[in-house]
């Protein structure tokens, strides 16, 4: 399989323990290539063939603070050799407006990057009334909420986690 890098911002631990379980599903070394999105440079990012992003959302459906420098990061690299696969935490009830609507801003951001994104989801299943994160009706990544569906996070991860390795080798 290909090197996997994985990137999160995390506030209140959610979206990183996300990504340490699909770090784990997928045989990544979490010690040594899941980071903080704070901590990100191009050089560390350059050093993966695969990157996996993953942000939770927050007020009015915005990214994680941390990834506001990581974004810049990202799009003053060549990304054309990159394939990407995002994932996103959100709170579908108090928030069903902007649900993961921080993974599909990193989306937008990056779609012209000449990057492959890779890991869209159905929106079949989720409740939720608006996201910025669907587009033809699926999810540009995994869609989390591990809030109030806590019980279908594990099976998600899995589910998305077997079609990456598929995708990737």
């Amino acid at each position: 399989m290909k090197k996997i890098g994985i990137f999160y911002g995390s506030t209140t631990g959610t979206t990183e323990s996300v990504a340490r379980l699909i770090a784990e599903k997928l045989g990544v070394n979490a010690s040594s290539d899941v980071h903080d999105v704070s901590k990100m440079t191009a050089e560390l990012a350059g050093s993966y063939e695969v990157l996996i992003l993953g942000t939770s959302t927050w007020g009015d459906g915005e990214l994680q603070d941390d990834w506001y420098d990581g974004i810049k990061i990202l799009k003053s690299m060549n990304l054309s050799d990159k394939i990407v696969a995002l994932f996103g935490c959100g709170d579908s009830e108090s928030y069903s407006d902007t649900f993961c609507n921080g993974m599909g801003i990193i989306y937008e951001d990056l779609k012209e990057s000449g990057c492959r994104f890779v890991g869209a989801v159905p929106d079949a299943g989720y409740t939720y009334s608006s996201s910025v994160a669907v587009v033809d009706g699926k999810f540009v990544g995994l869609a989390v909420d591990d809030m109030n569906e806590g019980d279908k996070t594990d099976g998600r991860v899995t589910e998305w986690t077997d079609m990456l390795k598929a995708d990737l080798s």
